[in-house]
């Protein structure tokens, strides 16, 4: 489990980024957010890192209280 903040949401989209903690950006789909309305820009996140044909992605990805 990595740990990032939530660098862009386009919710009309229905996807966004993470800035990991090594500065690695990383695109996500709504699909791999189970709260994806309720996330917001700035928002410290968990994700699993995974690697598609278009570069770093982020799966199940779930809002944190806590800052990394």
């Amino acid at each position: 489990m990595a740990y990032g903040t939530v660098k862009k949401l386009i919710a009309e989209k229905g996807f966004g980024f993470i800035r990991g903690e090594d500065g690695t950006e990383l695109f996500f789909h709504m699909s791999a957010c189970p709260t994806f309305n309720e996330l917001r820009e700035g928002q410290t996140v968990s994700y699993t890192r995974t690697t598609s044909a278009k570069g770093p992605r982020a799966e199940a990805v779930r809002a944190e209280e806590s800052a990394f």
